[in-house]
This record gives C-alpha cells, structure tokens and sequence, in this order.
C-alpha cells in the first residue's frame, strides 16, 4: 500500500509551523477546531472531561493552539464540563439560553473581556445580567448564525478562531461549511462506554477534507485535516 502521508515524530517536527495558521489579509478569518478522541472514538472520559481522554502531546499542541489563536470559542456545556477560568486569549462562550453564571471567575477575573455569543430567543433577564461582566453577541434567531457570529469575532479583530467543542457546537459549525480546519488528536486509550462522538447532529453532514499533516508521539497520533471548498 502507498504511503501518502508519512508519519513524522513529535520531537522531529517545528509545531510552531506545523500548526501555524495561513497568511490573513483584508479581515478574513481562519476558523479551526481541536478536539481529542480515544482510539475508540470517545471525546471524553467517565467524568465527562476530554482530559481523560487527552495525552501529553496532546496537551502540547493544546496549548500551541491557544497561543497561536486570536480568541477560543465553545459551547457552554464544554466551558462547564471542563471548568473553563481566565485566559491569556479571549475566551468566546456560545450558549443559546445563557446558562451561565455571572460571578464565574470566568468572567469576573478575564484578563480579556468574555465574550458571549447568543441568540434573539435567549432570556433577556439573562443577556442583561451577563452584558455586565461579558460582550453579549447576539447572533440569529432561535439558534447561532455562525457566520454572523465569526464577523462579530472578526469586526473586534480576533480573525484566527480555535472552536473547542462540544460536538453540538462542532456540527453546527461544520453544517454552516464555516469550519476551515480541525485539528483531530487520537490517543492510544480505549475507554468504552458511552461517550460523545466528534460531532453530533440531528442530521446528517457531508464535508470533504484533506489531511494537512499526520505527527506522532507515543502512539498519539496528531493530525491537522483541512476542509476541502468546492
């Protein structure tokens, strides 16, 4: 069998340049995701948190990752699930009926102001009192436009975005073909049980990709797969 992509080490590889995002003029952005899995497919442990699933080197290029990035975007049940607190990067939280807690340290110790990305339906009690500690973004109707809400990220110059789930927030990217990269982490754990997928929608998606590269360190394999536009 033909080997197209050959497998490069972890300590072989510049992840610097390997996971650098493309050159960004005129305001255009650069949507990317990373998410992690088990070799048998689940996002997260018994505890509900993707670090059970995650290795060394994948926490690595985790960390690359929110470097390289302008601002960190994911769903309220992942900023829960996995205790989300202040960041060096901003940190945009996407709920639809703002669940979320005003006196979080996640938005009372920002060392950037929390974003928050939301629809027209969401409780207005709710949008309130979070416009008091958070940029409250109100981006569709009963669910997020994701476009809408990657031009509110790029009008306050945060064009490089790094989504980090959950799967519902994930397929919905993926289903508006706003998604231009996932960074994919698969390590060398089977857990079983009856965990999330990568992404989970109420229908089904089709999207074309090309694997960007393939790295591999202790049996976690490390992949940047690029979105294929027709």
């Amino acid at each position: 069998m033909q080997q197209l992509y050959p497998v490069t080490a972890a300590a072989d590889a510049d992840l610097e340049a390997a996971y650098a995002y493309p050159p960004l003029d005129g305001g255009a952005t650069w949507l990317r995701a990373n998410m992690v899995t088990s070799l048998d497919g689940a996002v997260q442990g018994p505890d509900g948190r993707s670090a059970t699933v995650s290795s060394p080197p994948d926490r690595v290029v985790l960390s690359l990752l929110r470097r390289l990035a302008d601002v960190v975007v994911a769903g309220a049940g992942t900023v829960r699930a996995e205790h989300y607190g202040p960041s060096s990067r901003p940190i945009a939280v996407v709920s639809r009926v703002l669940d979320l807690d005003p006196a979080a340290p996640l938005f009372t110790e920002a060392a950037h102001r929390t974003i928050v990305l939301t629809c027209a339906s969401s409780p207005a009690d709710r949008r309130a009192a979070l416009s008091e500690v958070a940029d409250v973004v109100v981006a569709g109707d009963t669910s997020l436009d994701v476009p809408a809400a990657v031009r509110a990220l790029a009008e306050r110059g945060l064009t490089r975005i790094l989504c980090e789930g959950g799967p519902h927030l994930l397929a919905s990217i993926v289903a508006a073909r706003a998604l231009d990269e996932l960074c994919y982490t698969m390590t060398p754990a089977l857990v079983g049980g009856t965990s999330h997928r990568l992404l989970e929608a109420p229908s089904d998606l089709h999207s074309d990709w090309t694997l960007g590269h393939l790295i591999e360190d202790g049996g976690t394999l490390l992949m940047r797969w690029v979105a294929r536009r027709s």
